[in-house]
């Protein structure tokens, strides 16, 4: 069986780092997607989609430290269906990516920031689980977080 989403985007938000209570980090985002179409009369037509994107441990803290609202990014993970109760008691359901790849995207972000590649010329290095340095080159640029398997409530 294969679960696997990989997206391109503009973050919304600035994200929200949190820790569980046994010291996890945990990062929290949306993402958007869009794409542009002509009908068959020949009129352009725009559409975005907004995502849920969940980091874990390293990769959460690397989120919370670099990615900013307007950051562009790469992010590979899977679709989570998170089952949970409202406060009126109903139940409900979520759609979550649970990343556990993350790339920024060179270039100037949505808010005319530098993004991406400012952070590797900048010096600026982190390590993900995968013992990569991050802002390297290659398969390098991406942080890898394993086990992810934590079901807590965001």
């Amino acid at each position: 069986m294969l679960n696997k989403v990989t997206l391109i985007g503009y973050v919304g938000g600035d994200p929200e780092l949190r820790y569980t209570t046994d010291g996890t980090p945990v990062s929290q985002f949306n993402l958007a997607t869009s794409k542009t179409w002509k009908d068959k009369s020949g009129t352009k037509h725009d559409s975005t989609s907004w995502h849920k994107i969940i980091a874990w441990r390293k990769l959460a803290e690397i989120i919370g430290e670099y990615v900013r609202k307007g950051s562009l990014l790469y992010v590979e993970g899977e679709l989570v269906i998170r089952e949970y109760e409202d406060r009126d008691g109903n139940k409900r359901k979520t759609h979550e990516i649970v990343i556990n790849d993350m790339k920024m995207l060179g270039g100037k972000d949505k808010n005319g920031s530098s993004s991406g590649s400012s952070n590797r010329s900048s010096g600026q290095r982190s390590t993900g689980s995968s013992g990569g340095q991050y802002g390297g080159s290659g398969d390098d640029d991406f942080v890898h977080e394993e086990d992810y398997g934590d079901d807590v409530p965001l």
